[in-house]
Order: C-alpha cells, then structure tokens, then sequence
C-alpha cells in the first residue's frame, strides 16, 4: 500500500511538472519577396523610397518579439517591389510553398509582399495550392525607415495567424492593418494609405490584433485542395492581357491583343463589363478565333452577370462574376492550361 501511494505520488508529480511546461511554440516559416515592407528611403519622412531593399533576416530583426509567439525561419524567394511581381516568381512560390507546407517541421507560412499586386499573388496561391496549413501574406504601405513604419506589427500579426489553428482550412489569407482577409475577396482601395485593403462583397475573414485573432467566417467560394489547378511541373503561364474600356474605345487594341498571341482578353468594361460596339465586335472576332474572352468591370463594386446587356451565349464569351479584373486574368489564366472551352472557364468562375 505505502509503495502504491509513493507511485501515485511521483505520478501526480509528474503530472504537474508537464502541466506547467510552457506548450511548444509553432514552427512559422517567412517567406519575403520584396515590397514596401522591405523598401528604404533617405529620410524617415519623405514620401519617395525604393522598393525589396532589405532582406528577410533583417525583417525579422524589426520584430524581436516574435520568438514570444513562434520559432520564425526567413527565406528570400526575391527582392523586388510588387509591380515587377512575376509569372516566373510566382511559380517558384507556390511551388516552394507547396513543398514546405508538406513537412510536418513547418506549421504555417508567411510571406512578405509588395501591395501593388498583392491580391493577384494572394489569388495564384489561393487557387494552386494544395494545404489546409495557414498561409498568410502580408506587407506595408510605408517602407522599413519611416516613421511610424507598418511593416513590423504587420508581420507580428501575420506569423501569429499562421501559427494559430484556428486559421488552418481557410484558404490563403492577408493579414494587414488589423485586418484578415480571403485571397478571393481582398482589393487595394487606396494608392497610399494604410487601410488601403478592403473585401467589399463578403467582408473579413476576422480580425487580428497584437497577435490576437478572431474568426468571422470561411471562404464562400472552392479554394486550394479543392481546385483541379496545379503548377508542379508548369515553367510558363499562358498569356492573357487585360483591356481597359473607354467612352468610345475603337476595336484596334483587341485586334492587337490577338495578333502579340494573347490566349485570352479579359475587358475591365464600363458599368456591367459593357463596352462601345466597336469593342464588342472585335470581341466576337477574337472569340470565334479560339481567344477567350472574359467580361469584367473597371467599376469597383458589384458583379458581372452574364446575358444582361451583352448576349454572352451568342457572343461566346464568359461573365466574371465578382472578379475583378486582374483577378479574373489570374484564373484565366489556369484554366486555359486545360481547356478553351467558355462554357467550362465559366463554370470555374462561377465555382472558385
């Protein structure tokens, strides 16, 4: 009996020792790419500054605090500002990210960006890769040597949801501003300020404060391992070009886009993806030529809907639905890695 009791003893013990172990912090990688968030400028108060300027060791430095919430490795992918973001660069991404969110040594993955074409990089990722892992991509609107620079909390934030669970299963997410949005969703709404981001149809996917997160919602529409869409064994993307529409816009730069070898016309039409007859008639050429074309809006708010003003079934054509434009090219541009048919691009528009 006495020897029962030491045992229980020891076990309880034990057991206490274990409970007060701090838990294992999350394995978060970063990935940086260049952007704002990595950009230096002479002064800390001028508005001119050069974009991926610093590295992805030096990011880290910026927020000693973060060995506190995770065990953070960098990795530079590129250096540049986001405006040169390219089909090259985003393979190699999502195929590094591909790779890493498979090894159960990583937890989840941060990646530094620029905010020029954040949302497109977001988009890609969202569609191509194949993890329920957190994937967070984050940046700044003003460079590393400014005062009151963003960069830093931003990235405190963004290693804290790709580092918490509850993130898991949600799709590529941006964490910005305080701000966790869905790749599908996310848009720049302002040319400077620090709140530029914004999903203006289905609203945040949470909130994230100091490292603190809350959860809205999922993504509405199907994303990452539910998407047929892979790059693994992909060295080149298919060539789309996006048309801007204007009070009587004439037919030349469609016939343009078609003869440099775009695959693909997405417009950034006026109103309901609308455009001049002019327009549409070099459309219609374009589409009974094999080039897909696909209806989107310059205007910021609102959807696409197909056979409103334009008859897209005669016309061949496909209606973005709440795509924008740049976005809309994003997923164009998958598609057309496996089919030209408009009947089965418009169904993935309406599914992803």
């Amino acid at each position: 009996m006495i020897l029962g009791r030491k045992a229980l003893f020891a076990a309880a013990l034990c057991c206490c020792a274990l409970a007060q172990q701090p838990a294992k912090l999350p394995a978060v990688k970063i990935i940086a790419t260049g952007g704002t968030i990595a950009g230096e400028a002479p002064s800390s108060a001028q508005a001119g500054y050069t974009s991926g300027q610093v590295g992805v060791e030096t990011l880290i430095k910026a927020v000693p605090t973060l060995n506190k919430i995770a065990r953070v490795s960098g990795e530079q992918i590129s250096n540049v500002g986001s405006q040169d973001m390219s089909d090259e660069i985003w393979l190699k991404l999502a195929k590094r990210i591909n790779e890493l969110a498979a090894s159960p040594d990583v937890d989840g993955i941060v990646i530094t960006h620029g905010t020029d074409t954040m949302e497109e990089t977001a988009y890609f990722l969202q569609l191509v890769l194949k993890t329920r892992k957190p994937v967070v991509l984050t940046g700044s609107m003003r460079p590393s040597t400014a005062l009151s620079a963003d960069g830093p909390l931003n990235i405190y934030n963004a290693v804290a949801v790709a580092g918490d669970p509850q993130a898991a299963g949600r799709g590529v997410l941006v964490s910005i501003n305080d701000q966790i949005h869905s790749a599908h969703d996310i848009t720049k709404a302002h040319t400077t300020a620090t709140d530029t981001f914004m999903s203006p149809y289905r609203g945040l996917i949470g909130a994230t404060a100091y490292g603190v997160s809350q959860y809205y919602r999922y993504p509405f529409k199907k994303f990452t391992a539910e998407t047929p869409f892979t790059v693994e064994s992909v060295s080149s993307l298919p060539r789309v070009d996006i048309l801007y529409v204007y009070e009587d816009m004439p037919g030349d730069p469609v016939d343009a886009a078609v003869k440099a070898g775009a695959k693909g016309i997405v417009t950034a039409g006026v109103g309901d993806g609308n455009m001049p007859k002019a327009v549409l008639e070099a459309l219609g050429r374009a589409a009974s030529a094999g080039v897909v074309v696909v209806r989107a809006s310059r205007v910021m708010l609102g959807f696409v809907g197909r056979n409103v003003e334009v008859d897209d079934d005669k016309m061949n054509f496909v209606a973005s639905e709440e795509l924008n434009p740049p976005k809309a090219r994003v997923l164009l541009r998958l598609a057309l890695m496996t089919t030209s048919d408009p009947k089965q691009i418009q169904k993935m528009f309406n599914t992803y």
